[in-house]
């Protein structure tokens, strides 16, 4: 599985050069791996590369591959979902997860604040916009933003972190652009308002070279690290 390496190295030089090319600090901008239908093989061998951020989507398969790595003595990873969350869902992912990047309406915010464990501490989450404005997309609409962090504000075992977005799959660049331009100046305004809002993730592998031009402070990387991915009896 040597080329998850190498792969690793590829997405790591073209990040240093982006990142440089916009005028940041390397510190500024973290990778999150999304390991999502890989095993846990694949996972260990990202971790031995210094790897510590991973993304999943999908619930009972993370739960497994958490508990699993957990239980080999890989206990300082952290884990971030990032995939719709359904209600039925929150429960495990409260109990589970270090982070929930996909928050996008209060019943889920209510729900993972009531079932996250106290003795974890409160969990991470960065609400979910949905900034392409196309109805197959999740997120909230930018004038339901408001209404979920005030209501988080009422979470006391929820930490807002900050901002999450999708942009258009598109080649549109100019359109990708002014997306996460609405996102980055959202994170901006609401930064002001909380201590612990510093998370802007946006950027995948296409649109990366945006995403970080425009102030993400998290990429979300899956198929340039482990390869395609494969989809086989998911939730």
């Amino acid at each position: 599985m040597g080329h998850i390496t190498d792969n690793l190295y590829q997405v790591h030089q073209e990040l240093a050069s982006l990142i440089n090319q916009a005028g940041r600090t390397k510190e500024s901008v973290k990778l999150l791996c999304v390991s999502k239908t890989k095993p846990q093989e694949a996972i260990i061998e990202a971790y031995n590369c210094g790897e510590r951020l991973f993304g999943e989507s999908y619930v009972n398969e993370a739960v497994t591959k958490i508990q699993a790595l957990k239980a080999l003595g890989y206990t300082d990873l952290k884990w971030h979902f990032i995939g719709p969350l359904q209600s039925n869902k929150t429960k495990a992912v409260a109990e589970n997860f270090d982070m929930v990047e996909s928050v996008d309406r209060i019943k889920v915010m209510q729900r993972l604040n009531l079932q996250r464990p106290a003795s974890l501490g409160p969990l991470e989450i960065l609400i979910e916009v949905n900034i392409s404005h196309e109805a197959q997309k999740s997120g909230c609409a930018l004038e339901e933003l408001e209404s979920l962090i005030d209501y988080c504000k009422q979470c006391p075992n929820l930490r807002l972190r900050g901002l999450m977005g999708i942009a258009t799959d598109t080649q549109d660049k100019a359109l990708i652009k002014e997306e996460f331009s609405t996102l980055a100046a959202l994170f901006a305004k609401y930064a002001q308002e909380f201590e612990h809002f510093d998370i802007l993730s946006m950027g995948m592998t296409h649109d990366m070279a945006e995403a970080i031009l425009l102030g993400s402070t998290e990429v979300r990387i899956g198929t340039a690290i482990f390869g395609p991915r494969e989809y086989k009896n998911k939730e």
